[in-house]
């Protein structure tokens, strides 16, 4: 199996061979074409001055020139190089050696010629394959006559350039390749680099290490969204695994718990009991134990089907209105017994679109935690209307003057299995799923809720629902947030 190091200089390389070869490939032509160019225009000059040395009489052509200036010589030589003349006929007038090892042309092409109306040009090749650029068209004489002229210039030259050039880019082609593919090889490693460090960082994580962190490049690239992301990841599964570890701990405690007062009541009922009834009272207080347990596993279980999507929300109109003042009337007495004074702030018609079920729990949830953590002679105080900062919401609220929450921890207490641990706090059984439970629930709604805090003076948990008119209207779970 190839590296990923590999296929990527392979690329490289094969993407930059092809841009060397179609860029040889046009340079060539390119080249040729202007050589070409050039050959035609010295061969346009050389036409238009051979009209005006060539005259044609008594069916003889004649050169007139001055024979002694050497620039009109060195003219006329050069025209005459590669030279034919014929008559209408085809009959050869002149022609010179260069053109008599290029043949002299068939009497049908001699014709065509005449009859055309502008000179045509021709590439012809010697006895020796040498390429030359002929131009060939009609000249008349005093009397009208038309006569057949061809004259012409070598490609050699040209050639000669445009293969010397072929030759040398595409024999410096395969150094070029060489040393793109190490220069390829090279950036690929350099590129790859981040992600083999990910990879070594990777097979270092362990069950009992997940802080691992790979320091950010700072170029803001693809590879350092790479490397926030899996540092995120790491910072998150971190975050899991703590979350796990304490809920093992939670869970073995509160587990152990009434497991332990479950046994010791069987065995005291085993070794002590006498009488029905003290088997009875054995009995009765394991029962109680079981339900403890009981209770703890239904939590858990729930809340584990909401977090996975399992529990399916029945979703009606639901008047906030009505839910909480029967939640007062279900947390008067337990809220009597803690020496809690409890009352209500309960604007009428405050519609929800809702899971009454769910609204239900998360009220009991707020209620409970509000009146545990509250000493006895506080006060719990339950609020419901419509948001004036939010219209189209309404706004649900419990607020006490409990232990109150440090600072620090109410950035957690949303956490799944989050307790805020303390002397007074310690004192109250539960697995800090209540609050997780809640979060869940607004969510589920659309909705959002915060947390307001001082310590030693008391907690107001904050939530805001959508009104009814507008809930359908909102189709993405607002966050959490804690304030």
């Amino acid at each position: 199996m190839r590296s990923l190091r590999f296929r990527l200089a392979l690329g490289y390389l094969l993407i930059f061979t092809l841009m060397l070869t179609v860029i040889g490939a046009l340079f060539r032509e390119s080249l040729s074409s202007i050589l070409y160019a050039q050959v035609t225009a010295a061969l346009e000059e050389e036409w238009g001055a051979s009209k005006g040395y060539l005259r044609f009489e008594h069916r003889r052509p004649i050169w007139f020139f001055d024979h002694f200036d050497p620039e009109e010589s060195l003219i006329v030589s050069r025209i005459q190089r590669v030279y034919l003349s014929t008559d209408s006929d085809g009959t050869l007038l002149e022609m010179s050696p260069v053109y008599r090892g290029i043949g002299p042309d068939s009497l049908d092409h001699i014709q065509r010629v005449l009859q055309s109306a502008s000179p045509v040009v021709v590439i012809r090749k010697d006895e020796h394959g040498t390429p030359y650029l002929i131009r060939q068209g009609a000249v008349p004489d005093e009397r009208r006559h038309q006569y057949f002229v061809a004259i012409g210039r070598s490609l050699a030259d040209a050639d000669r350039i445009v293969a010397t050039f072929t030759w040398r880019y595409f024999a410096i082609m395969p150094l070029l390749v060489i040393l793109a593919g190490a220069l390829g090889w090279a950036l690929a490693g350099r590129a790859l680099q981040p992600v083999k460090d990910l990879a070594d960082k990777a097979h270092k994580i362990t069950s009992s290490d997940l802080t691992v962190k790979i320091p950010l490049r700072g170029t803001d690239d693809e590879l350092d969204e790479l490397v926030e992301a899996f540092n995120r990841m790491m910072s998150s599964l971190n975050l899991s695994f703590e979350r796990i570890r304490q809920f093992s701990t939670d869970v073995s405690h509160e587990l152990r718990t009434p497991l332990t007062a479950i046994r010791g009541q069987l065995e005291v009922a085993l070794f002590t009991a006498r009488t029905p009834d003290q088997y009875q009272d054995a009995m009765v207080n394991a029962l109680q134990d079981v339900e403890q347990l009981s209770n703890i596993v239904r939590a858990l279980l729930l809340l584990s089907q909401a977090e996975s999507g399992q529990l399916a929300l029945q979703m009606t109109p639901v008047d906030l209105s009505d839910v909480l003042t029967d939640m007062v009337e279900q947390y008067d007495i337990p809220a009597e017994a803690a020496g809690v004074t409890l009352s209500a702030e309960v604007s009428p018609g405050c519609l929800v679109r809702a899971d009454k079920t769910q609204m239900e729990r998360l009220v009991s949830n707020l209620l409970s935690n509000a009146i545990k953590y509250t000493p006895e002679g506080g006060k719990v105080i339950l609020g419901l209307a419509h948001d004036a900062e939010s219209p189209g919401w309404v706004r649900l609220s419990v607020r006490d003057t409990g232990i109150g929450i440090p600072a620090e921890k109410l950035p957690h207490i949303f956490d799944r299995f989050y307790r805020v641990r303390s002397t007074e706090t310690n004192k109250v059984h539960g697995l800090g799923l209540g609050l997780s439970f809640v979060s869940w629930i607004v969510q589920a709604h659309n909705g959002r809720i915060s947390v307001e805090s001082v310590e030693g003076q008391g907690s107001t948990f904050k939530v805001l629902l959508p009104a009814a008119e507008s809930a359908k209207l909102l189709t993405t779970p607002a966050p959490v947030a804690a304030a």
